[in-house]
């Protein structure tokens, strides 16, 4: 291994959890209530949505390129907008292999979801099932999907050629999982507190040899769930993350170099608030874009079909027509001119002509404006 070690921090063997005591709650009493006030109005917009999946789907996908692209997988929402309209098969050779890494993380997130839904628990089960699926296809296939560690692993700077921290050991990597899965089921910290210690555990531990990342910001927003700090697991945490990202690092090191978990809270709460006020600003956008083409339709459609087509063209803002046509269950000729009317109206734009067999992709620029990051 030709990295400097000189620097790096290991583990923090045999101090995990941290001890009540050592919990100074007057150190982020303030972010605690702001991340929570914060938090609780993000869910209730959720709440009054009546198609929250209008608002879900931008969001998961903005999450999925955010959390990937702090692993250094760099995709656009129009990629994978424009993924998810043409339903390409993962082994397309056209499709990008970040974009590939994107959709997985997307996927994974979702039914990672619906599976708590249905009833499962966060065990060690669950994380490999989760590991599975977000590394099953493209370049992560070969760094053991759904299988811990066998050797010691390391995070590392690669411009600088520096390591960073030294996750816990294989041979001790059973029992640190054990210890956390514990710390899940039976701490009686508030749920907030309980969740920046567990992200940052997990971190530490990094039980597989790729995607320790992305699944440790995953369990972020199930564990808020779960907890019931909010009532849908759909807060999504990697914007701050990402644009803070040495700062992300580096306090998460500090705690395994000084054994103070505080100032790591405090920083984790500013996060959830700062997002949690971001998520709930895009959401507002979408929801008064929502309310005032609602409006502006029934006048320049002026069709039975309003409520289909806005729902449809705000959940897949990017699509080709035989999609909108099946998926709404407007006629093809009457389809055919409603799409004409929003182009020339400047609410749909033109990615590609339809050729051959190949139908017309467009994009729904109102909404693809606030939504990409």
């Amino acid at each position: 291994m030709d990295y400097n070690l000189a620097n790096a921090v290991d583990y923090h063997y045999d101090k995990f959890p941290p001890q009540q005591e050592d919990i100074l709650y007057p150190s982020f009493i303030l972010e605690l209530l702001n991340a929570t006030e914060a938090l609780a109005r993000f869910d209730q917009m959720l709440k009054n949505l009546h198609n929250s999946e209008i608002l879900l789907a931008p969001l998961r996908n903005q999450e999925a390129v955010l959390s990937s692209r702090i692993e250094g997988t760099i995709s656009t929402m129009d990629e994978i907008m424009q993924y998810e309209a043409d339903n390409e098969s993962l082994d397309n050779p056209a499709v990008r292999s970040d974009v590939i890494e994107t959709i997985l993380y997307q996927r994974a997130l979702k039914n990672a979801q619906e599976a708590l839904q249905d009833g499962y628990g966060f065990s060690i089960g669950f994380i490999k099932q989760m590991h599975q699926q977000l590394l099953y296809f493209g370049r992560g296939a070969n760094k053991s999907p759904g299988e811990f560690k066998k050797e010691q692993n390391y995070l590392a700077d690669k411009l600088k050629k520096e390591i960073q921290f030294i996750p816990i050991s294989a041979e001790k990597l059973e029992e640190g999982l054990d210890c956390l899965f514990s710390f899940i089921e039976e701490s009686s910290l508030p749920p907030l507190i309980k969740t920046a210690i567990m992200h940052l555990e997990f971190e530490a531990l990094h039980p597989f040899k790729d995607g320790n990342g992305r699944i440790g910001r995953m369990l972020i927003t199930l564990l808020l769930w779960k907890t019931g700090i909010i009532s849908q697991p759909h807060f999504y945490i990697s914007g701050y993350f990402e644009e803070h990202k040495d700062a992300y690092i580096q306090v998460m090191r500090d705690v395994s170099s000084s054994g103070n978990w505080n100032p790591w809270i405090k920083f984790f709460l500013q996060a959830v608030n700062e997002q949690a006020i971001n998520n709930l600003q895009v959401a507002e956008r979408i929801k008064n874009l929502y309310e005032q083409l609602k409006n502006e339709f029934s006048t320049v459609l002026a069709s039975k079909w309003n409520m289909e087509i806005l729902d449809f063209i705000f959940t897949h803002p990017v699509f080709r027509n035989n999609k909108f046509v099946s998926r709404t269950g407007i006629p093809n000729a009457t389809a055919m001119i409603i799409i004409k009317k929003l182009i020339e109206k400047g609410y749909l734009v033109v990615k590609e002509e339809s050729a051959g067999r190949r139908a017309a992709l467009y994009s729904f620029e109102p909404m693809m404006s606030l939504v990409r990051v």
